[in-house]
C-alpha cells in the first residue's frame, strides 16, 4: 500500500552520442521510439502513471523543453512541471531542483526517481517492486532499485546488498567491474546491477545532500530561488547552476549515507546504453535478425539494423546497420561502444551530424535540409496548427515560400496575407517577416534559399512566441 504522495521524477538529459547516428545531441534517445510505438520518455510515464499522485516533474535541458513537453502531452499525461538545466550537472544536482520543486508549496512526497531511457518489459513487476519499497522510503530509507543480474555485465555498476528479503540495507556499491570480479559477483550472489532509479521522501534527500554535499545543495538552492519561470517551465538561473558541483547522486549521497537501502528487482530492465542492448531486447528472427523499417535479411545471423530506406543484409553475423536520411553506420555488435569515438571525431570536425538530424525538431514543427548547394538551400518546412515562427530577418539571405498543403498567414514588413496550395511568395534580404498556421492542419512548405551565407545564425529575432527573441 502507498502511504505517501507519490511523485514521478523523469530525467530527461542525455548526449545522444551512444546510440549514433539516430540518436543525437539534439534528440537523444529518450526522445526516440527504440522498442515500440512510444518513445522511451513516453513509455516511462506510461509505466508509472498508475502509481502516481500527482504530475511528474521533468529535469530536462533548455534545447529539449519542448521536446519533453509535447511527448507527454501526446500521452495525455497532466501537466508536467518541467525543471531546465542551462548545463548538465549529473544526477545529484538535477534530483535537488526536482526536490526543491516537489517541497516548494509544503509538500513532501515520496520522489520516485526514473531515468527516462531506460526500457522495463515487465512494467506490472516494476510497480509492484515500487509499491514494496513505500513503506521503507516513507519512514526515511533512500531505495534504490537493483537489478538481478543475468550475465557478469562489465557495463554496470554493482550493488553489495545484505542477506535477507524484499528491501534491505546497501553494504556497498562497486564500480564496473572487469570480467572476473563480475563473474564472482554472480557466483558470490547478492550482487545487482545499479539501475540509477530511486525511492524517497523529498525532504530526506535534501537533508542527506545538505550533510554530505552542503556546497552541491547550496547552489542547486541558488539556482532554483532566482529561477525564471514561464509556464510550466522552471528556468533554474545559468550562474548559479554553472557554480554547482557536477556529481552523481550515487557519489554525493548513496555511498556516502547509512540510509541506502536496495530493493532487489526483475523487470525486464535494460539501459539501452549501446545498439547491441538494443538488439537484446527487441524482437528477433529465427536466425536472430532484429530489423526495424525496409530490411531485407539474406544468410544473416545475430545482427541489427535500423533502415528508413531499403537495407539489404546477405551473409554477415554479429553486425548492426543503422541508416538515416544523412548518416549511415556500420559496426560489429561487440563493437557498438566505439559510436561514441565516431561523435567525437564528428564534434573535432565540427560537423552538423553530431548534434543534427537532417530533418530538425523545432518548437513550431519542424524543418528538413532537403538540398543544398553553392549559394542554395532547399528546405521541407512543416508547421503544427496554432503554431507560429518568430517575427525575423535575415542579413544575407532571401527566400522563396511556396506552400504544399495546408493554410500559410504571412507577415512581411507591412503586409499581412494567407497563402494556399501551390501558391508562393518571395522574402528579400532584410525583410521583418512571419510564418503562421492558422488552420486545423499540419501546413508543408517548400522554402529555397539564396544567398553568400546560409546558416542557422543568420537570424534577427524581433518577437517569439516561444521566448528565443
Amino acid at each position: 500500500m502507498i502511504v505517501a504522495t507519490l511523485q514521478p521524477v523523469l530525467l530527461c538529459g542525455g548526449s545522444g552520442t551512444r546510440l549514433w547516428p539516430l540518436s543525437r545531441e539534439a534528440y537523444p534517445k529518450q526522445f526516440l521510439p527504440l522498442a515500440g510505438e512510444d518513445s522511451l520518455l513516453q513509455a516511462t510515464w506510461r509505466r508509472v502513471a498508475p502509481l502516481a499522485d500527482a504530475a511528474p516533474i521533468v529535469v530536462a535541458g533548455e534545447e529539449h523543453r519542448f521536446l519533453a513537453a509535447e511527448q507527454l502531452r501526446l500521452t495525455g499525461a497532466p501537466a508536467a512541471a518541467i525543471v531546465l538545466e542551462p548545463v548538465g550537472r549529473n544526477t545529484a544536482p538535477a534530483i535537488a531542483a526536482a526536490a526543491l520543486q516537489a517541497t516548494a508549496a509544503g509538500a513532501d512526497p515520496l520522489l520516485l526517481v526514473l531515468p527516462s531511457d531506460h526500457v522495463v518489459a515487465d512494467a506490472e513487476a516494476f510497480r509492484a517492486a515500487v509499491r514494496a519499497a513505500c513503506a521503507a522510503a516513507a519512514d526515511g530509507a533512500l531505495v534504490t532499485f537493483g537489478i538481478v543480474p543475468d550475465a557478469p555485465e562489465t557495463g554496470f555498476g554493482y550493488i553489495q546488498a545484505a542477506p535477507g528479503e524484499g528491501v534491505r540495507k546497501v553494504l556497498r556499491f562497486v564500480e564496473k567491474p572487469d570480467a572476473d570480479t563480475a563473474r564472482a559477483y554472480l557466483d558470490a550472489g547478492g550482487y545487482y546491477w545499479n539501475s540509477g532509479m530511486f525511492l524517497f521522501r523529498a525532504s530526506r534527500y535534501l537533508a542527506e545532500l545538505e550533510r554530505l554535499r552542503p556546497d552541491i545543495l547550496a547552489a542547486t538552492r541558488a539556482a532554483f530561488a532566482a529561477a525564471r519561470r514561464d509556464g510550466d517551465f522552471i528556468r533554474l538561473d545559468r550562474d548559479a547552476f554553472v557554480a554547482c558541483p557536477a556529481q552523481s547522486i550515487d557519489y554525493a549521497v548513496m555511498e556516502r549515507t547509512d540510509a541506502a537501502m536496495v530493493l532487489p528487482v526483475e523487470v525486464g530492465w535494460n539501459d539501452v546504453g549501446s545498439w547491441s542492448a538494443l538488439w537484446d531486447v527487441a524482437e528477433r528472427d529465427a536466425a536472430g535478425n532484429a530489423c526495424r523499417g525496409d530490411v531485407i535479411a539474406v544468410d544473416s545471423r545475430d545482427s541489427y539494423a535500423y533502415a528508413r530506406r531499403l537495407v539489404a543484409l546477405v551473409g554477415v553475423e554479429g553486425i548492426v546497420v543503422v541508416e538515416t536520411d544523412d548518416a549511415v553506420l556500420v559496426a560489429r555488435k561487440d563493437k557498438v561502444q566505439q559510436v561514441k569515438e565516431v561523435v567525437a571525431q564528428l564534434k573535432a570536425d565540427q560537423r552538423s551530424q553530431a548534434a543534427l538530424h537532417r530533418e530538425v525538431h523545432r518548437p513550431w514543427g519542424s524543418y528538413d535540409s532537403v538540398d543544398q548547394g553553392e549559394r542554395f538551400q532547399v528546405k521541407r518546412i512543416k508547421v503544427k496548427p496554432g503554431a507560429a515562427l518568430s517575427l525575423q530577418s535575415h542579413t544575407r539571405r532571401a527566400e522563396h515560400w511556396i506552400v504544399v498543403s495546408g493554410t500559410a498567414r504571412v507577415t512581411r514588413d507591412h503586409d499581412v496575407f494567407e497563402l494556399h496550395a501551390n501558391q508562393s511568395t518571395y522574402i528579400p534580404i532584410g525583410a521583418k517577416h512571419r510564418l503562421e498556421n492558422p488552420g486545423s492542419e499540419v501546413l508543408e512548405l517548400i522554402e529555397v534559399q539564396s544567398g553568400d551565407y546560409l546558416g542557422e545564425d543568420d537570424i534577427v529575432r524581433y518577437e517569439d512566441v516561444y521566448g528565443r527573441a
